[in-house]
């Protein structure tokens, strides 16, 4: 399927009809919901990750420690696009299976690599938008130099084969 199509539900049974979704409605799926909250979270989540490094917890901490995990997971299933949510749901699950309450190497392991995984989002959004400054950088280049093409030069104008009317 193509970047730009989304599946699309006609009521049918089975069925599916392709729709071209707008410039505009790709921009804002791909947009995340609430970047301060996601933001927050994460500081929140490294702060939370060093102090379980220099404390010793006892079963209440520690019970209390997954309590705000599985908030903070929940939290930010709410500000992720689909794509993030999918790849978030790929590796992040519930601290503990059973009602027992997680050991203190799994809570540390776990909030690492929560805030792995936050850090390397926040590289890939810098990634981002270093290269749509660079874009518009070139773009507004462009318009300075006259209008002219990226492949010619702008002191001389395109060559077209077109008919004018």
């Amino acid at each position: 399927m193509d970047e730009d199509t989304r599946p699309a539900d006609n009521g049918g049974p089975g069925l599916a009809v392709i729709e071209k979704m707008s410039p505009a409605a790709e921009a804002e799926r791909e947009m995340i919901g609430e970047p301060a909250k996601l933001l927050r979270i994460a500081t929140m989540t490294r702060s939370m990750l060093a102090e379980a490094r220099t404390a010793t917890l006892d079963e209440e901490g520690r019970a209390r420690l997954s309590d705000v995990y599985r908030a903070t997971l929940k939290q930010l299933r709410s500000v992720l696009t689909d794509d993030l949510t999918e790849e978030f749901e790929e590796y992040f699950q519930p601290l503990a299976v059973s009602d027992q309450v997680p050991t203190q190497a799994e809570i540390r392991l776990a909030q690492a690599q929560l805030v792995g995984w936050l850090e390397g989002l926040f590289s890939g959004i810098q990634a981002a938008i270093v290269s749509q400054q660079m874009a518009a950088r070139a773009q507004l280049q462009q318009i300075r130099a006259g209008g002219a093409e990226p492949d010619h030069p702008a002191d001389e104008p395109p060559q077209s084969g077109g008919l004018y009317l």
